[in-house]
């Protein structure tokens, strides 16, 4: 079988890493294409994952060049994968592969866990076979985007419960950034201020930024999203943060971890899956996953950085959930049942 698997954000190599060792590890042929944004090429050699092709880039804030962006790249798409006789194409939220595997003739399969990101998901899960998502989701929400079964299908759990079923921190990290094993370690992730979803303005993140930055007793990891927040967090001089140069195993940090601060989503639910006591600072509209993690008591919303819970964890006091990757992927191959 030959598969195409897009990916155009950092989350998407974490989530196909796992599925795509299986695949070739059964003897299927797996394309790699990816967008130029954020880290996702350097987590992609971090991984040991080649792209077969690197497609197209963010088209930042400006609605405009997001159209225009979109516009080039689904014609590069359609030219790269035209008679390349793909059996199925999986993506997380990347509608232009949705879109051009739909024009192609491919059955695809898309999977998300934040149900809001209204415009891309009125684009690409018109186009795909199936949609997979959190059982979290209300299928009422994804009825607007013209989601409904067959064409939905939910697995129990997170997804990050899934992709981190084999995984085991790498403690060298701790020794590799100088962090004092005798301060508190917080992770940290800033907001996903070039997403269309997210255009609100969130003083949160730098408020606890200075804060956790000045505490002698405390190490703070910031995990930049653009080069724009690097320099930003940079220029900030805080004595207590550092600041890595470039992509890192974040899974091993957040495992390794006392406490994680995050504005985004999958920072998020990765401390939940491992059981590490994790903060949102997200300004958009919870999903449906937030919610629930929330409801469990797995995920605190944090509206003053001063109450903040500051101290070492205990590592067996949350159990981990691992889920079978091998569930995962049948979710997205049933695209072909279609």
């Amino acid at each position: 079988m030959r598969v195409w698997i897009d990916m155009t954000a950092s989350a998407h190599v974490l989530v196909f890493r796992p599925l795509i060792e299986i695949l070739r590890g059964r003897g299927d042929e797996v394309e790699i294409t990816a967008r130029e944004y954020s880290q996702t090429l350097q987590l992609l050699e971090l991984h040991g994952l080649v792209p077969d092709a690197v497609i197209g880039k963010h088209g930042g804030r400006s609605r405009m060049q997001k159209a225009r962006q979109m516009t080039h790249r689904l014609g590069a798409l359609r030219r790269w994968a035209k008679g390349r006789r793909f059996d199925v194409a999986l993506a997380h939220g990347s509608h232009e592969l949705t879109l051009t595997a739909r024009r192609l003739g491919i059955p695809s399969s898309t999977t998300f866990d934040y149900e809001f990101a209204t415009l891309q998901h009125q684009i690409g899960c018109r186009a795909a076979t199936r949609v997979v998502v959190p059982e979290a989701i209300p299928p009422a929400r994804l009825r607007p985007y013209g989601v409904e079964p067959p064409k939905l299908v939910q697995y129990p759990g997170l997804k990050e419960e899934y992709y981190l079923a084999d995984f085991e921190p790498d403690r060298s990290l701790l020794e590799r950034f100088a962090i004092d094993p005798a301060r508190v370690l917080v992770v940290l992730r800033p907001p996903p201020d070039v997403s269309l979803y997210h255009r609100h303005s969130n003083p949160l993140f730098p408020q606890t930024l200075d804060h956790l930055g000045r505490l002698e007793h405390v190490h703070a990891v910031v995990l930049p999203r653009t080069e724009e927040q690097r320099e930003f967090v940079g220029g900030l001089t805080l004595p207590s943060v550092v600041l890595p140069e470039r992509a890192v195993d974040a899974q091993s940090l957040i495992a390794l971890a006392d406490v994680v601060v995050s504005a985004g989503g999958t920072m998020n639910r990765e401390a939940a899956a491992v059981g590490v006591p994790v903060y949102t600072t997200y300004g958009g509209r919870l999903g449906g996953v937030d919610e629930e993690l929330i409801r469990e008591g797995r995920l605190r919303p944090l509206t003053d950085p001063r109450a903040l819970d500051l101290h070492k964890r205990d590592p067996g006091a949350s159990p981990r959930v691992r889920r079978d990757p091998h569930d995962m992927l049948r979710y997205l191959l049933s695209a072909l049942d279609a």
